[in-house]
């Protein structure tokens, strides 16, 4: 093992095929190959397994990234990156993760002028805690994560505030009492929740209500655009952030139940690797989110 081809493999597990990653390190397909096969014999595992678009990695590969690639990554701040001797290598793709709902409707649209101009992105959604994990291993370069990042291998930006709110449907909002909400009564009100666990809504009714929330929702779905759906077809009422709802907020489609001086908010962060190689487009991207994000940092209506 020697670290041309621990170099050479973490390229690979990054940009999860064999021509994405030879392209990285400068280096021909057939050369990737035979380095590969010589890491997976002295091993004594398979790192990949081939697919008809790419390579999926093992679990073996999951845990050599794990360990090596913090590492190679300050090896590579220090020594300059890529040998200067090899063909040039395109920017590869800023591998970029975050919620779903918040990529769709703020992000991605933030990122327009970028793409434009010749930034690539690949993008990844999912929970926060598998996304930061994904990111230590180095399988992503950025992640806007709805939780504070934790330890030194990442570092993390303020990048802005959701705030949530209370919503519904004109109908169920002309029906809606405060105290009847407080002492968990839905009968005239049904509730549409994210998840069975109520994560964003009991969250609300603590800092609002002042109560601890204690119920099942009438409809459970795992994407709050869908939650924003079915409470603008009168389907029940539910908590978002505001981020998502302004535009249903400002039109009347749906109204706001409660008016709270102090609303819930929750920051959101942008993460990325410590001590990594500096790249342009990493750099450009994280730049320009830093300050887009001036224009919904309080993501109010």
């Amino acid at each position: 093992m020697d670290l041309a081809q621990l170099r050479t493999f973490l390229a690979v597990y990054r940009a999860g095929s064999l021509t994405a990653g030879a392209g990285q390190v400068g280096l021909s397909q057939p050369t990737v190959t035979t380095q590969l096969q010589a890491l997976e014999r002295h091993l004594g595992r398979p790192l990949f397994e081939r697919l008809p678009r790419g390579v999926a990695p093992t679990a073996a590969a999951h845990d050599l990234a794990t360990r090596v690639a913090a590492s190679l990554d300050t090896l590579e701040a220090v020594i300059g990156g890529a040998p200067q001797d090899g063909p040039p290598v395109t920017e590869p793709p800023v591998l970029l993760g975050g919620p779903a709902e918040l990529l769709a409707t703020a992000i991605l649209p933030a990122l327009a002028p970028l793409v434009a101009d010749g930034v690539r992105l690949t993008v990844a959604t999912g929970l926060a805690d598998d996304l930061l994990a994904d990111l230590r291993a180095g399988k992503l370069d950025l992640v806007v994560s709805t939780i504070r990042p934790r330890g030194r291998t990442v570092l993390a930006e303020p990048l802005a505030d959701e705030e949530f709110v209370l919503v519904g449907a004109p109908h169920l909002a002309a029906r809606t009492d405060a105290n009847r909400l407080r002492a968990n009564d839905f009968t005239a009100t049904p509730l549409i929740a994210y998840a069975p666990d109520l994560p964003i809504i009991r969250r609300y009714w603590r800092h609002v209500f002042d109560t601890r929330l204690e119920t099942e929702p009438a409809l459970t779905v795992p994407d709050l655009r869908a939650v924003l759906s079915a409470v603008v077809a009168g389907a029940g009422i539910s908590v978002l952030p505001t981020y998502l709802c302004a535009a249903e907020l400002s039109s009347g489609t749906i109204q706001a139940l409660q008016h709270p001086a102090d609303a819930p908010i929750n920051t959101i962060f942008l993460a990325r690797r410590a001590g990594t190689t500096p790249r342009p487009h990493i750099d450009r991207t994280r730049t320009h989110l830093l300050d887009t994000a001036q224009e919904w940092r309080t993501c109010t209506p």
